[in-house]
């Protein structure tokens, strides 16, 4: 008897405790940070003056007492409560009425330099004493102190300087209360004093860069301990709501890709997409040479989506909102009955207003705002000047992943240049390196036939699904586009426009020569064969009456030949009879 040994069963190893954290509330910001800044400690914002250390320390508070039930103390060393109250009022926080529903607490701390004498036995003790009784007034979570620079500036001793510093981090630690510190940045280092970086266990840098004459804020979380985080650098916007951060980094392939369908706006363009338009949630290029349509094909997007109810955002980068609407309305498309709805909106701005970080944090907000389901970029081509390749490429793909994380059916126009197929699929299209990203990408290019320029339209590729091969003349008429097919002449060449309808003029004209000559002869061959019958006719005529003569001879000879049958029968029956009567005549001669 043989005994199995039992089998090892390998247990899972013990989850890593994870790190608690306080969520910010700022969009964008807990989603790089991996849930929040560390709960119960200390973080550092750093920066130059106007990148937005204040707001976001002020945000992290009113978001932690309304949305996640945790008060908070902010404490300033350079603007008073009033101005404090007047400055985010303009931002929709109401902070006089939060610090009366005792959800926030505003402390101001006025230090002269003039009043502060420097000595050895000099601490930050009656400060702490103050804070202190502000966050058990509330029962504060969270605390804010803005600057930690205002507070030392009179101090050139750096051996109590950076003494009082770590007395400062270690009992907000003590305290367990979360707080968000801020500083301004150093010549040489993150920090003013050099210090600050090292006792944080949280530092993230905001930085407001000006590169060819255009500002961009951008913020990076430098350090973050017992945390994964993100390590690039984020575009943010402050606006009207506050900040809005878009974390670049986070934008993976991990959208879902489904299976229904939205239309393009043109029916027979649908049909070259086995006639159901797009994929919904996918990226549509379309590409041509300055004229050739692009914009209008945009808006029977965007009008077929407001039909149907769902919202369209319109990014216009060279034409303001009523040039377009203006515009439109000349091909029998009227985008205006839309915008007034709410279903369609327009935001138009100059590539050049600012930076490509700043254009894609904009849009971000939108998104956010408006929540669209379908978007128009037109063009991409404009953003070109204002990075490199790379850079545009980057910020591209970027915007491309946030519309597809989102479910949104996004349509880009690009401008393209050169009149060969091959030209305008290289230039300007491929330079920027997107042709790649885009799940469906029609060419607008046009083709000059007697001093005249025709539009035309292919489907150079759409993943997923089966679509026409074949070339569209592409038509802007006072009711829409309108695709048809397209005419190859006798010697190979594409025919459209008036070119076109001069050769299917003549065709029709010898198409009518041969429906005449055929006509013709079908009308001899009519003719001959009413001929030919009425000979049948006559012949038939002569027959019947040939037939009834011989029928009459034939019946006289029959009756002729039946009178002498019964003759004959008549003389034979009579021979008979006299036979039988000389047998019964008496002999003579006999006795008497």
């Amino acid at each position: 008897m043989t005994h199995n040994s039992p089998k090892k069963i390998k247990l899972a190893p013990p989850a890593a405790p994870s790190l608690p954290k306080a969520r910010t509330g700022i969009q964008g910001l807990d989603e790089l940070t991996g849930g929040g800044l560390p709960k119960g400690r200390p973080t550092l914002l750093t920066g130059s003056a106007g990148c937005g250390k204040t707001l976001l320390a002020m945000e992290f508070l009113v978001h932690g007492a309304v949305d996640f039930g945790e008060p908070g103390v902010f404490m300033a060393f350079e603007e008073n409560t009033e101005e404090l109250a007047t400055n985010f009022a303009s931002l929709g926080y109401d902070l006089k009425t939060m610090v009366a529903q005792k959800k926030l607490a505003l402390e101001f701390v006025q230090i002269e330099r003039s009043e502060i004498e420097e000595t050895g036995e000099y601490d930050l003790e009656g400060l702490f004493i103050r804070l202190e009784q502000a966050i058990e007034s509330i029962g504060a979570k969270r605390v804010a102190l803005d600057t930690v620079e205002a507070l030392f500036s009179g101090f050139t001793n750096t051996a109590v300087l950076r003494a009082e510093l770590r007395r400062l981090f270690r009992w907000l630690k003590e305290k367990g209360v979360t707080a968000v510190i801020t500083g301004e940045r150093g010549e040489t280092s993150l920090t003013r004093y050099g210090l600050e970086e090292y006792v944080a266990d949280c530092v993230i840098l905001l930085d407001n860069r000006v590169e060819g004459q255009m500002a961009t804020r951008r913020l990076r979380v430098v350090k973050y301990r017992g945390s994964t985080h993100g390590t690039n650098e984020y575009p943010f916007l402050i606006y009207e709501g506050g900040i809005s951060i878009l974390p670049i980094t986070s934008m993976g392939l991990t959208h879902e890709a489904g299976t229904g369908r939205v239309s393009s706006g043109v029916p027979r363009l649908d049909v070259m997409m086995g006639g159901k338009g797009y994929y919904r949630a996918s990226t549509v290029l379309v590409s041509g040479t300055a004229g050739s349509g692009k914009t209008s094909l945009a808006a029977h997007f965007a009008h077929a989506a407001a039909a149907r109810g769902e919202r369209c955002l319109w990014l216009a980068f060279e034409e303001s909102a009523s040039q377009i609407i203006r515009n439109m309305r000349s091909i029998g498309t009227d985008l205006e009955p839309a915008v007034r709805r709410g279903t369609l909106r327009f935001h138009a701005i100059r590539p050049t207003a600012c930076g490509l970080e700043m254009h894609l944090a904009t849009i971000h907000k939108l998104l956010n705002q408006f929540k669209p389901r379908v978007v128009v970029v037109d063009p991409i081509s404009d953003f070109a000047t204002l990075g490199s390749d790379t850079e545009v490429k980057a910020m591209l793909t970027r915007l491309i992943d946030s519309f597809k994380m989102q479910q949104i059916t996004a349509l880009f126009t690009s401008l393209a240049e050169g009149g060969s197929v091959i030209e305008t699929t290289e230039v300007g299209v491929s330079s920027l390196g997107v042709s790649s990203l885009m799940d469906t990408w029609l060419l607008l290019r046009d083709v000059e036939n007697g001093a005249e320029r025709n539009r035309i339209l292919h489907i150079l590729k759409s993943r997923g699904m089966a679509h026409s091969n074949q070339v569209r003349e592409f038509l802007l008429t006072d009711h829409g586009v309108e695709l048809r097919e397209v005419y190859v002449g006798p010697s190979g060449v594409l025919l459209a426009g008036s070119a076109r309808d001069v050769v299917e003029a003549q065709e029709k004209a010898q198409s009518l020569m041969l429906e005449e000559e055929l006509a013709g002869k079908v009308r001899e061959l009519d003719r001959k064969r009413q001929a030919m019958e009425a000979q049948i006719a006559a012949l038939r005529a002569e027959f019947e009456v040939r037939q009834d003569e011989s029928a009459r001879t034939v019946g006289q000879d029959q009756r002729r030949a039946g009178v002498l049958i019964d003759d004959r029968g008549q003389m034979a029956r009579r021979r008979q009879g006299n036979v039988a009567a000389a047998g019964k005549r008496p002999k003579q001669g006999g006795p008497r």
